[in-house]
């Protein structure tokens, strides 16, 4: 990978992150989502929502996803393609998911499977025409060892466990 492809992704990673902090930070501090009225749902719906859409984050952060998705055999460009073509069938599975979760958690999702999608664009195309699919999972395997923060996944989690847990207490 180019040292300018480096920094490109690096910055990305680093304003997605940011941004989705700052997004939580200030809505707690503040108190949002209290302006909003929410219909009366049911508390099991709700909660199921959030089981659901904690199971799409963790199927699609990079590392399961790589995890899950065997390279063997395979040319970079057929696994890349593989690899996002999971993601935004995960993603399409949980779309209904968003009617009981707040509009900013479900931002944080779709921003987690653009991410992620543009990470693997990003990575493959740093491989030559010939690489192997190991080629790639090996990339993906690295920049994330490099800094286990490059992925909004876990800051997508912590989103979830917190209305999750506002759902339970009926704040």
């Amino acid at each position: 990978m180019s040292d300018s492809s480096i920094i490109i992704l690096a910055g990305v990673i680093i304003v997605g992150v940011l941004g989705v902090y700052l997004l939580f930070y200030f809505r707690e501090k503040k108190g949002a989502g209290k302006e909003e009225k929410k219909p009366a749902y049911d508390r099991s719906l709700q909660l199921q929502a959030y089981e659901r859409l904690t199971i799409l984050t963790e199927r699609i952060s990079l590392k399961n996803l790589v995890a899950r998705l065997s390279p063997a055999g395979m040319q970079a460009a057929t696994y890349h393609s593989l690899l996002v073509e999971s993601i935004k069938q995960e993603y399409e599975y949980n779309l209904s998911q968003q009617l009981y979760i707040s509009a900013q958690v479900w931002q944080a999702i779709t921003n987690l499977k653009e991410q992620n999608i543009f990470i693997l664009h990003q990575l493959a195309n740093t491989l030559s025409v010939n690489a192997s699919a190991t080629d790639l999972s090996k990339r993906v395997l690295e920049l994330l060892d490099a800094d286990p923060k490059t992925s909004l996944h876990q800051i997508v989690l912590d989103a979830l466990r917190y209305e999750a847990r506002q759902v339970m207490t009926g704040a």
